[in-house]
């Protein structure tokens, strides 16, 4: 090829990548314009995303929202939060009702592909378990035949329930219901010998019972149900902003950056990854669309993986979940974020 040819096509995928990028900020520029992120999260799931006594949403998956919002807007608190049932979750989204989802929602092919979202990342791996009164003497779930079973429509969880019970040749009769809420007020009123989701939802759920010791949660686990964030297909930077947002945090964690040392780092250290994750080195920033400082906006106003996993839904919470799958890979789990560089 012919060196003028050849910079003419650098030209050109140059200005057709310049064109991507400016297409491709629609939401940046709406988010940076209204002054605050629109975030869809759980109506209420103790840990994950509910309404604290003054009515702000708190919580793990809300610690995502508060993260993007302080690489875009510079504060963590410029979220409006809307709370979206299981239901009209994804018609919010590709509406233009909110600008993502932060609302434990598994990835899975459909709802990436036939429904036009983009999943950014993992910030749960979790899977689907059941919930029994104690008193009903069942201590696995393959002893559930016949049972009836509090079931929220429109989630994994009623595919994975019929595939289950199909498999192990067992019948059930299904009580649907429509919201986190509503199926733990029917559980609790004998509605249904079995609730099931997501076991991370079942412990919120069990943690916020009157008498947690009257009920069990069986050992199984019929599923993977990868949670995570997501954005709307067709807007690439946007959808980059929320997944480094994500990987800011779970990268800190890996390198030890907290929100009470990150300011003090961001002077200068030995680590390159460090110094690029807090804008010392680099401009990777300017990549998104942001200033330098969009990371350590996030873990001085939010924290890092770990803390707010601790924070909200660790073992010293009244969720009480342990690490697990969702430690650090240098720790055996699967909690890995790609290179700053």
């Amino acid at each position: 090829m012919k060196k003028s040819v050849f910079l003419g096509a650098l030209t050109l995928a140059g200005l057709a990548a310049g064109t991507a990028m400016a297409q491709d900020s629609s939401t940046l520029a709406a988010v940076k314009e209204r002054g605050v992120l629109k975030c869809g999260v759980n109506p209420g799931t103790p840990g994950f995303a509910a309404p604290d006594a003054n009515g702000n949403f708190v919580g793990f998956d809300v610690d995502v929202c508060r993260a993007v919002a302080a690489a875009v807007l510079g504060d963590s608190e410029a979220v409006e939060y809307t709370p979206l049932t299981s239901a009209v979750r994804f018609t919010a989204l590709a509406s233009g009702e909110v600008d993502m989802l932060a609302r434990n929602t598994t990835w899975t092919f459909s709802r990436d592909v036939d429904l036009k979202n983009t999943f950014v990342g993992v910030n749960y791996y979790d899977g689907q378990g059941f919930m029994v009164p104690k008193d009903l003497g069942v201590s696995s779930a393959k002893e559930l035949g016949g049972a009836t079973v509090c079931i929220e429509t429109g989630t994994t969880t009623e595919l994975n329930l019929a595939d289950y019970f199909r498999v192990n040749n067992m019948d059930y009769e299904p009580v649907p219901v429509e919201s986190f809420t509503e199926a733990q007020t029917q559980f609790l009123a004998g509605a249904c010998d079995v609730y099931t989701t997501d076991a991370s939802a079942l412990a919120a759920s069990r943690a916020s019972f009157e008498n947690p010791e009257g009920y069990v949660v069986l050992p199984e686990i019929i599923s993977k149900e990868p949670l995570g964030p997501l954005v709307r297909h067709g807007d690439d930077n946007w959808g980059d902003i929320v997944r480094w947002s994500l990987n800011a945090m779970i990268a800190a964690e890996e390198y030890g950056v907290t929100s009470a040392n990150a300011a003090e780092m961001a002077n200068g250290t030995e680590n390159p990854e460090i110094n690029r994750l807090l804008g010392v080195e680099g401009e990777l920033g300017a990549m998104l669309g942001l200033d330098n400082a969009w990371a350590l906006n996030i873990l001085t106003q939010v924290g890092n993986y770990g803390e707010s996993f601790e924070k909200n839904i660790g073992e010293n919470t009244p969720v009480g979940l342990a690490r697990g799958l969702n430690a650090q890979w240098t720790e055996g789990g699967l909690i890995y974020s790609p290179p700053f560089r």
